[in-house]
């Protein structure tokens, strides 16, 4: 399997592959502010660095260009795409796929895929699975496409608490079981620690795991500063 690395040896040894591997769909998800952007933005540098074409669908509208430059990215050559409807954000996502001009795309964020129906609709109208059914059609087609062209997909997913459990795990992912089964590789990205030089915070540790592997075995953790 051909891959591109993360950015980060623990995480690429935690991969089992050395790295993201490539025709395949990857979900990124974790709490608000867990790093999980930055995790992505390290990929596209990676596939940068080497030559490669990257484009970040930035359906959040939040994508910061400074940060992003510290990180290695190249700004000027990152396709940036900014849509207004979860439709549009995966339709611009199949067609940079099915083009075979781009090495990694980036889609941030899955909750951020909002259904066009549920943005003009009336606040009292029923919008319920809609997304999940917008994310399961898309997926099946582009999962076909990403194989093919053998562009890696990275979609970045942010935990809910889901309302009312009692038992088991109240987090849920939003964007229905479609990105579950499709992705080849989960990594649930968490905050550890604060980084902190006296009593300055210098950045955070990033704990990032596993959860399904489909390319080596899963459930293997890596640090990240």
């Amino acid at each position: 399997i051909s891959t591109v690395p993360s950015g980060s040896l623990a995480l690429d040894t935690a991969l089992g592959i050395g790295g993201y591997p490539r025709g395949r769909i990857i979900e990124v998800y974790g709490p608000e502010s867990s790093g999980k952007t930055t995790v992505a933005l390290h990929a596209i540098a990676e596939v940068q660095e080497k030559g490669g074409q990257a484009a970040f669908i930035d359906a959040e509208h939040a994508l910061d260009p400074v940060y992003a430059q510290k990180l290695g990215v190249n700004i000027e050559e990152l396709l940036l795409s900014q849509p207004d409807t979860g439709e549009q954000a995966l339709e611009i996502a199949e067609a940079l796929v099915r083009s075979g001009a781009v090495d990694i795309v980036v889609v941030d964020s899955v909750a951020a895929l909002v259904p066009k129906a549920e943005i003009e609709g009336d606040m009292g109208d029923s919008h319920v699975g809609l997304q999940a059914r917008l994310m399961s059609q898309a997926l099946r087609k582009l999962s076909g496409a990403i194989n093919k062209s053998k562009t890696i997909a990275i979609f970045i997913n942010q935990i809910r608490e889901k309302v009312g459990v009692m038992f088991g795990n109240p987090e849920t992912t939003p964007g229905g079981r479609a990105l579950k089964f499709y992705s080849s590789v989960r990594l649930e990205v968490r905050r550890a620690e604060q980084l902190k030089q006296g009593n300055d915070v210098m950045g955070n540790k990033t704990r990032i795991k596993v959860v399904k592997n489909k390319v080596a075995p899963p459930f293997r953790t890596a640090e990240v500063d």
